[in-house]
């Protein structure tokens, strides 16, 4: 994983096609610790949801999609952007990225 990514301040974690954790940038490992941190590369994450999220993970990396979303946790808003990828054509896997956001955000149009 490049320093950058390793560093970068959100959460970053790659899954291949079988929802087995590949990588998980600083950030991930810190914000799973209390999960087994570091230790959860090479486990599946689907033991640790629900059926119809382990079904919408397997539709985006079927499809190349993505599912974008935010949560409040600890009194926090955070961005969750789960986007499938892809190796030579064929299903790579999904990467997720948590991104906490500032209370207040400002909104802009661009033409």
């Amino acid at each position: 994983m490049p320093d950058w990514v390793s560093h970068f301040p959100a959460s970053i974690t790659v899954i291949d096609p079988d929802g087995n954790i590949i990588e998980m940038n600083e950030k991930a490992r810190a914000t799973y610790a209390s999960e087994g941190g570091a230790d959860l590369i090479g486990k599946s994450i689907y033991a640790c949801h629900q059926p119809q999220s382990e079904q919408r993970i397997r539709d985006m990396i079927a499809t190349v999609g993505n599912h974008v979303y935010t949560i409040e946790q600890d009194g926090r808003k955070i961005l969750i952007y789960q986007q499938a990828w892809q190796r030579d054509g064929e299903p790579g896997g999904v990467v997720e990225i948590a991104l906490d956001l500032p209370p207040e955000i400002p909104h802009r149009v661009r033409s």
